[in-house]
This record gives C-alpha cells, structure tokens and sequence, in this order.
C-alpha cells in the first residue's frame, strides 16, 4: 500500500473528513409536494429529482486525489407525497420502496461511447418517430426518450462543475479527465475509473439503489490492460487506482438505502467461465483481490465465481480475504449456476454472463430486470401450519404430505401477491439497459427477463423439527403428537428436559445423516416443483432460492415454538446453513449435507453460510485447509459459499466496548457490516451462530 493510499485511507475512512461538507437531513417529502401541485408525470418528477439532487450537490476536490466525486446532500428526495402513494399501493404490488433496484446495469455503455454518441443514438430514434401529437404512443415515446436527454445534460453540467472545482483548488489532472467525460468514451483506466464513479454516484442519486458494480474485472479489463501495454501504467500504479476506487465506494456508504449500515448493494464479480469453456480471471481480477485484501473495507463486497476447474490456489486468495473477517469472497459455482439460469430460459451468452445482485442472487447484467427478492417462503411456517393435524396422522409419510400441500399453497399465495407491480421510472439506469432507447421504454416496464425469485427460510428449523417427529412421536414414541402440542403450546415450561432433547439430542441437518437431509432435499423440490411452469404478470417466471436476506430474523418473530426445541420468537438459521441448536459432527459433515439438495432448481441464490473460528486462519497450512474445504463443497455441486471468521469473545467485548471495535467486519446476511454499527438483533444472532473448527 502506498503512502498516497494510507493518506486517502486516514482522510475518508478514519477521520472521515467528507462528512464536514454534508448537509442536515432535508424533509424526504418536500420535494413531492410541489411535482404534485405542477402535476408532474411519474417520469418528469425522476427527472426533477435528479435535477434537484445535482443542483444542491457542493463540488468537493482534494488538489491530490485521482477519483473525485463525494456526496453533499444527504437526503434523497421522495418523488410522491405520501398520500400519493398510499392511493399507488391501493393499486400495485410494491416491490422494496417501488424503485428499481438489486439489479446490474451495463455500465459500460456509457463508459465506452460517452455521451456524445449516445445522444447521437436516442436522437436517432427521435428521428424515426412520428410528430403527430395524436399519435399518443409515438407522442409517449418521445417525450421518454427526450428525457434520457435531459438526464444525461444534468450530468454532464453537474460533471463540469466538477472539472471547475478541480482547476480551483489546482487538480488539473482530475480537471482534465472530467474535460473528457462524460462527453467522450473513457480512453484509459484513469477516465474509466472516474467515469464509473460518476455514473453510480448518480444512479444513487436518482434513489436507484442496490445497483451493483457486476463484472469490474471484464468490462474494465480493456482500458487496464491497454495502459499497461502502452506503458501508462504498471501494475503498482493500476493498484493504487483500484484502492482509491474501492476507498470511494466507502465514502458514502453510510447514506445508502438498506437494512443496515453496510447492506448497501456494493458488490463485484470477479472471474467465471467464458462460453468457450475457458477462465475469464485475469490480472485485474487479481488486482482487486490484492485491493481488498490491502484496505480491509466492507466495500465493495467480492464475490467469485468458480467450477470444477479452479485450482486451489486460488481459494487461497479469496481464503486470505475471509482471513481479515470481512466475511467475503463469496463464491458462485458456475458448474451450478450456469446450467440452472439456462434451465429457467436464460440465453446461454447471458447464462455465462451472470453476477451477483446485492446479496447472491443471480441476474444478468444490462438485460435484466428480474426482482430477485420479491418475497421469501417460509418452511418453518409450513411445518408450524401444518402441527395442528399431526395427530390426525398414523404415519410419518401422511404428515410429510400435509407440509408439502402447505409448501405449495404457501409459494402459491406468494406468485398471487406478485402482480401488478409498480415501479419509478429510471431513465438513467435504462440508458445502461439494452434496448430501452430502441423501444423508447423504461427498464421499470420490464426488459430481456423478468423473473422473480422467492427466497426459501428456516429450511434447516422445518427438517430439524420434521426429523424430531419422525423419532420422537412415530419411530421411538417419547411422546403423542397431543403431548408435543401441548408442549409447543406453553413454550416448553415444565418441559425444559424435553426442550434440551429437542434441541441438542434430535437428529439435525448438517451432520450427514441421508435420513435428515432427505428431508431437506424433499422440502427443496416441493418448492421447486410449486414454482415449476407458473409465469408472473410481466412474463418471466419464478425462481426458487435457498437465500433468507432479513427474513431469517422478520419470520422468527412472528413463529411459535417449533419441535426441534426452538421458542417462540427465537431467530431462524441464515440463510443455507444449520440450525443454531445443531451440534454438529464437523464442516465436512455440513457440506456433505447441504450439497445432497437438487441445488440446480433452487438457484436463485442463498449460499452455505459458515462460521469458522478466527483460530482457524493462524499459518498457510490452515489457510490452504480452508480453502480446500471451499472448494470440497463447489466440486460436491455446491452452488453458494460465504464464510464468517469469528471470534465469540470479541464479539462480546465489542458490544460492551464498541469505541474499541469500530472496524471489526462481519458477515451478516449477503453482506458485511461493521459489528459495532448493526442493531443488536443481529449482533445477537450472529455470536449465536456456531463457531467451528477443523
């Protein structure tokens, strides 16, 4: 790490000087009180509100810094009153807060052309479009693609601004790329760099957030490799730019939309195969692994796509990575994930193309428009639904089919709430969507896909306590199904024996037991099999997923007691991993038993979540351990891994003296957060999770 770097690091990071230059929080409403009383269109107040966001942004330069950009303005403008909104409920599915995000433009569209060229291509179709006034849909297209150009005059006067403040405090470096861009297409890894912060800046400012960066290590790829070929850099001086690249992601993350302070969308794909079979990791792609591995930031998150073919070594890497406790890379196995997008209708070229959304799930950059979290199906709820008529059953097998009805009608009642779905207009992120000029239609309307997914939670709860039925009440009869109702009834009191059976003796998911995880390969494909064939109202399908995002936690409160010896309100297990109670046999035993499901039909994403005490990364010999065990559960048929180093003590010692642990990172649910900044609900849960070793 260069001296520059540890100057940006203490500047932004430490003493956090860019929050002098913020404003107070504004009313999120104000702005939505006067489009309503002008009457504004939907996409004339997206328009305005970036408009607003730009005007009221103060340039801020530092005469060394490469990349510039950082936000004044710390209140991102609602476009509706409330009342307005309300009255859009009574009428649509609203996704999230109705915007569109958790999606993956193709940044490079702009980055390549500039904006020149791509005024030169909407006026194009300007052109061909009719005048007539009472041609109402030709009327409609033009005013949509006449605002595209609006949106990219606001940027360019917002960038000008920019290059102005530069020459004033005698920047003229950063004067001279903000000269170029984003008039022009980017001519080197500098201008692209700076082009990318620019165009994600304002997609935050147009309140689409989530947007991730996707597939940095291709798209940047050739402006890399052609400075470096040319002699304008050399590997030591592209570093610093990816870290001061990846400090400017971490400049303003604490104003970004999300659940929490870190659940902010940042995340980057790096490496995957190529549709001739070949490997797309390349020396950028290890670049931003040494990037990350140097800053230690919780931004952007790694993610890594890997297959049967990837070498050990680099696990290692992305093993060195976890080592700091940032809680990623994640990894991604194309070996998985490739066949099943392909399986769902994807295009094999978009198939190979695919990153990672927010947290996991897999969408198609610059092509898709899926929402990939527009609800999460419960299992814990469908066994808990389905108690009431155990004793009715003489059988194991009869009760089984009982859960399986209440898994379909629950993902059923899911697929129908999904309708009608509204969204704001986003005419920047469409200018990054293939086809939205040609069409003259906003990527909010829909795209190439428009699938949903719908995440699967408190999987390993439902078989734990299946399991615990099948011994307890019909194999080896402890108890009636009456009495475990009673007992589930009153919450275990007077019960704490049995409890303590339930919840430490009973068989548990994770231990390779073919008994228990058939279970879970059964309740996987009854929700596949719900899902299979049914289209959405836009046209595109659903898609099942292992993920839990927050429902982990939101699901939990609301549940009894369940039999695998959990009380009411107690947490669920995130994501794809074992219950809290289990005390397991080892991580072999884990990834043995969470690579039995038929993972290809529930891939809509949520990975094998693991914690592994921080002991475990002491010398290279546990490094390569690790790395090996990574990689024994991808070669398994694994699709999705995400590891956690650990430490319970410190965990502890934070929460009491947090001013002693402002940097420790830790994954929580498909992101990582600073421990000391998350509510204390999921700082609980997450020292409850199990530390293991090896």
């Amino acid at each position: 790490m260069t001296t520059y770097i540890e100057k940006l690091l203490d500047r932004f990071i430490v003493e956090k000087e860019q929050k002098q230059y913020r404003e107070a929080p504004a009313d999120k409403y104000r702005e939505a009180v006067r489009y309503e009383k002008e009457a504004l269109t939907d996409l004339q107040r997206t328009v305005r509100r970036l408009a607003y966001m730009l005007k009221h942004e103060k340039p801020v330069v530092y005469p060394d810094e490469k990349i510039v950009l950082l936000r004044t303005v710390t209140t991102v403008p609602e476009i509706f009153t409330e009342r307005e909104f309300e009255g859009i409920k009574k009428e649509h599915y609203i996704h999230e807060q109705g915007k569109v995000c958790n999606i993956n433009p193709a940044y490079d569209m702009l980055i390549a052309a500039g904006f020149d060229k791509k005024r030169e291509e909407i006026k194009g179709v300007l052109q061909v479009l009719t005048d007539d006034a009472e041609d109402v849909e030709s009327s409609e297209k033009r005013e949509y693609l006449n605002a595209l150009l609006e949106v990219l005059d606001l940027i360019t006067e917002f960038a000008d601004r920019y290059r102005k403040e530069a020459e004033r405090v005698g920047n003229t470096e950063a004067a001279e790329v903000l000269s170029r861009i984003p008039a022009k297409g980017a001519e080197n890894f500098r201008e692209a760099l700076q082009f990318l912060r620019l165009v994600h800046y304002c997609l935050w400012s147009s309140f689409n957030y989530h947007n991730t960066f996707g597939r940095f290590d291709q798209y940047m790829y050739s402006y890399y490799i052609n400075d470096i070929e040319n002699g304008i850099l050399d590997k030591e001086t592209a570093l610093e730019l990816i870290e001061e690249f990846f400090i400017s992601c971490n400049k303003d993350s604490d104003l970004y939309t999300g659940m929490q302070q870190g659940d902010n969308g940042q995340s980057m794909v790096l490496g995957g195969l190529n549709i001739d079979g070949t490997e797309s990791y390349n020396d950028l792609s290890d670049l931003c692994l040494q990037a990350s591995l140097e800053l230690k930031l919780i931004d952007p998150k790694i993610n890594l796509r890997v297959n049967k073919n990837t070498p050990v070594e680099m696990y290692e890497k992305g093993t060195m990575l976890t080592k700091q406790g940032l809680g990623f890379p994640q990894y991604a196995n194309d070996d998985v994930i490739i066949p099943a997008l392909k399986r769902w209708g994807y295009e094999e070229q978009d198939a190979y193309n695919y990153v990672v959304a927010a947290c996991w799930e897999f969408i198609i950059p610059g092509r898709g428009m899926d929402i990939p979290n527009v609800n999460g199906l419960s299992f814990a709820h469908a066994v808990i639904s389905s108690m009431e008529k155990l004793p009715q059953c003489t059988a194991f097998e009869e009760f089984l089919e009982i859960v399986k009805a209440a898994v379909s009608e629950q993902a059923v009642e899911l697929m129908e709430s999904a309708k009608n779905v509204y969204m704001e207009p986003a005419p920047l992120m469409s200018l990054m969507m293939e086809g939205s000029i040609g069409r003259a239609q906003d990527v909010s309307k829909g795209n190439k896909y428009n699938n949903y997914g719908i995440h699967g939670t408190g999987l390993s709860t439902a078989v734990d306590s299946l399991a615990a039925i099948e011994k307890y009440v019909f194999k080896e009869r402890a108890f009636t199904a009456e009495e475990l109702l009673t007992m589930l009834d009153h919450d275990f009191a007077g019960k704490e024996e049995v409890q303590n059976m339930l919840r430490f003796e009973a068989p548990k998911m994770g231990n390779d037991d073919d008994a228990v995880d058939g279970i879970a390969v059964k309740l996987l494909d009854w929700f596949a099999d719900s899902l299979e064939g049914v289209h959405n109202d836009r046209g595109g399908i659903f898609r099942a997923g292992t993920g839990s995002a927050m429902y982990y936690i939101w699901h939990a409160r609301a549940e009894v007691p369940t039999a695998d010896g959990r009380r009411r309100g107690e947490a669920l297990a995130c994501n794809y991993s074992p219950s809290l109670f289990t005390r397991l046999n080892g991580p072999i035993s884990i990834i043995k038993s969470f690579s039995k499901p038929h993972l290809m039909r529930v891939a809509n994403g949520g990975p094998l979540t693991i914690e592994l005490h921080d002991t475990l990364f002491r010398n290279e010999d546990s490094i390569r351990k690790v790395a090996m065990f990574v990689k024994s559960f991808m070669d398994m048929g694994g699709h999705q891994m995400q590891i956690n180093a650990v430490n319970r003590d410190k965990m502890k010692d934070a929460k009491a003296h947090p001013e002693n642990y402002r940097n420790l990172i830790v994954r929580v649910w498909g992101w990582s957060g600073y421990f000391v900044e998350l509510d204390e609900v999921y700082q609980d849960h997450i020292i409850e999770r199990m530390e293991l070793g090896m």
